[in-house]
């Protein structure tokens, strides 16, 4: 399933309170180990069934802050609108388990 990139918070509410696992990387244009670590996050989206999100928290910084983001990247994994894990940092090993473990 390919990448959606959102685009607005009613968008992103939508996505997460489906009951598929979202998976949500919280990134900036700037930010370079959010660039390196996009590739394996588009692997994954193809890898796993599930909702692969991208906000841009400059673009949706109302939606960062409601999330709580801080640091870039950070991705969050939901499931019925319940946020159920969270990793800060552009590791890809432990994505990928994360999400493994959450499908």
């Amino acid at each position: 399933m390919p990448v959606i990139q959102v685009q607005s918070t009613e968008e992103f509410k939508k996505h997460i309170a489906g009951s598929k696992l979202v998976v949500v990387d919280f990134y900036a244009t700037w930010c370079g180990p959010c660039k390196v670590i996009a590739p394996k996050f588009a692997t994954f989206s193809d890898q796993f069934d599930g909702v692969f999100l991208k906000v841009d928290v400059d673009e949706l910084g109302e939606v960062a802050q409601t999330a709580g983001i801080s640091a870039m990247p950070t991705f969050h994994l939901y499931k019925n609108g319940n946020k159920v894990a969270e990793l800060v940092g552009a590791d890809a090993k432990k994505l990928e388990q994360l999400i493994a473990d959450n499908i």
